[in-house]
């Protein structure tokens, strides 16, 4: 059985709970149709806004970027890149990746991946930029 950090410290702070992750398929859809894309070498980054005062993160990895060994070390690197620079990434919108086929990169090139997609999505989404989608409803 694994203890519970300390509310203090770091590592609670930095959690990757249910409530930071895209999970239902109509949301995945919904960004895919109505959000905004940014691309990164290793990866496609869509965006929408989600309502909520924190990014969410949601992952798609296909048979095309390798196999299950392959993508389940991607999803690793990214959600601990999510994890780690979590409190850096824009709030409000969720951020879907789409894995492409590529060489692994050291993790904090996916954190940097990370934010700067989310940056570039969030000034894309803010009001003002003519491209704003409606956020979920519900």
């Amino acid at each position: 059985m694994t203890a519970t950090p300390d509310p203090g410290s770091p590592a609670a702070r930095l959690r990757f709970g249910a409530a930071m992750r895209v999970k239902a398929g109509a949301e995945f859809a919904q960004a895919y149709k109505g959000g905004v894309r940014d691309d990164a070498r290793w990866v496609v980054v869509y965006g929408r806004p989600n309502g909520l005062p924190h990014a969410r993160l949601g992952l798609s990895i296909s048979r095309k970027v390798g196999g299950a060994v392959v993508r389940n070390r991607l999803k690793r690197l990214l959600r601990e890149a999510f994890r780690l620079r979590q409190h850096e990434l824009a709030a409000g919108i969720d951020l879907i990746v789409v894995g492409r086929p590529h060489d692994f990169r050291p993790l904090g090139d996916y954190e940097r991946v990370l934010v700067r997609a989310s940056s570039r999505l969030a000034a894309r989404l803010s009001p003002g930029t003519g491209s704003n989608p409606e956020p979920p409803q519900g």
